[in-house]
């Protein structure tokens, strides 16, 4: 008969081997979602270990209660001040623009695709994201993304966002907060995708809001706006950014930690602050 730690060492290297094969099926999932390490950037398309039914082995549950326990950040989250200077093209986009929305999977919840004639690539878009929280008032630019705009006020106009959560708070390297799935588990989206929007010159940073994907051209409902440090590569289109009052919520929401759920990969988790968009309006 083992000792105590070696029946707990036991119960964690079978709980390693777990996570490794359940990661690996998540993967071949593509959960929508943006990933990254700390000093390393890793694209995982959104990686969420989904864990069903109950483990054989006692030990192996409880090893993983401690894992998601200490996984938890504290509230003692660094964040910049400093905002990023809002990205420009340095061409113009045509003007109007065409952009097409195929069908791609099951909506989460039910809504038209927008049209995509003639969609306009000039001026912005105040949208104000009310939440339980306090209100998140964002500014769209045509400009830099037009078929993320057209499509995004499409989706406020049917109510898509109206009654959802942010599913995923990211507190070290990665400093966000991820919203648009009606699901709340960060694989659900609106039925349609578009295409990526994104240029060479992209920085992403304190006050930048972009779309979540699951790897190119893989478009849809879900989106993250960053409050902190973003050290990605361009491969997410931005198409908007963040008021000073929307920066202070989410400042306030990452101060309050995250439970952990989706360490290690693709990182952070559920917020503690629960933010639920009770309306999501446009301006005029």
């Amino acid at each position: 008969m083992g000792t105590n730690q070696q029946r707990r060492e036991a119960a964690k290297r079978k709980l390693e081997r777990q996570l490794a094969r359940r990661a690996e099926r998540a993967k071949r999932r593509k959960i929508i979602g943006i990933g990254a390490a700390v000093g390393v950037v890793v694209v995982a398309a959104g990686l969420i270990v989904v864990f069903t039914g109950q483990d054989d082995d006692q030990g192996a549950a409880n090893a993983q209660g401690e894992a998601s326990s200490s996984a938890a950040p504290s509230e003692d989250v660094s964040i910049p001040s400093q905002r990023v200077e809002p990205p420009e093209r340095s061409k113009p986009l045509p003007n109007p623009t065409d952009c097409k929305y195929p069908e791609n999977g099951e909506a989460a919840k039910q809504v038209e695709p927008p049209n995509g004639q003639n969609v306009s690539s000039r001026g912005t878009v105040d949208v104000t994201l009310s939440s339980t929280a306090g209100d998140i008032p964002v500014t769209l630019d045509r400009s830099l993304a037009p078929c993320a705009v057209n499509s995004f006020e499409n989706l406020v106009e049917q109510d898509y966002y109206t009654d959802t959560t942010c599913h995923r708070l990211g507190t070290q390297g990665l400093q966000m907060l991820q919203c648009g799935d009606p699901t709340g588990q960060g694989s659900g989206g609106p039925g349609y995708t578009f295409a990526d929007e994104t240029f060479q010159q992209l920085k992403y940073g304190r006050g930048v809001l972009a779309m979540a994907n699951a790897g190119p051209d893989t478009n849809g409902s879900q989106f993250f706006m960053v409050y902190g440090q973003a050290e990605l590569p361009p491969d997410y289109t931005v198409f908007g950014t963040i008021s000073d009052e929307g920066l202070k919520v989410l400042d306030k929401v990452a101060k309050a930690g995250h439970d952990g759920s989706l360490d290690p990969s693709p990182g952070g988790g559920k917020p503690n602050t629960e933010v639920r968009f009770t309306d999501v309006s446009v301006a005029g």
